[in-house]
């Protein structure tokens, strides 16, 4: 990763598994003076992390860190009302963390 795509690595990565809008983007992870220079600067990084597979983006052009594909050894059924009730909780069924890798995960991609 170069320096650009590191700059917004690291301020993906504080947002953890939420997404973040791409002027967000462009407006904090750079600083003032990158900013005012090219308001757009991250959005052709951000497609280039995408092409790449270190970025996810969603239906509304936000984007956030890929997290880390698991592999599901046994997924136990959980009804729909069940499931309700744990979210409401605070409580994440197996498999569905969202952890993100070590930055040497995403250094290699």
């Amino acid at each position: 990763m170069d320096t650009d795509e590191r700059e917004i690595f690291q301020f993906l990565k504080s947002w953890g598994a939420d997404y973040v809008n791409g002027t967000e983007i462009c407006r904090r992870a750079g600083g003032k003076r990158k900013f005012h220079e090219d308001p757009n600067w991250a959005k052709p990084i951000l497609l280039r992390m995408e092409e790449r597979g270190i970025v996810e983006s969603d239906s509304q052009g936000r984007f956030r860190i890929k997290p880390v594909p698991r592999k599901k050894k046994h997924t136990q059924w959980v009804s729909p009302d069940i499931a309700k009730i744990l979210a409401e909780s605070g409580v994440v069924p197996d498999g569905e963390d969202g952890a993100l890798a070590p930055d040497d995960f995403y250094d290699g991609l």
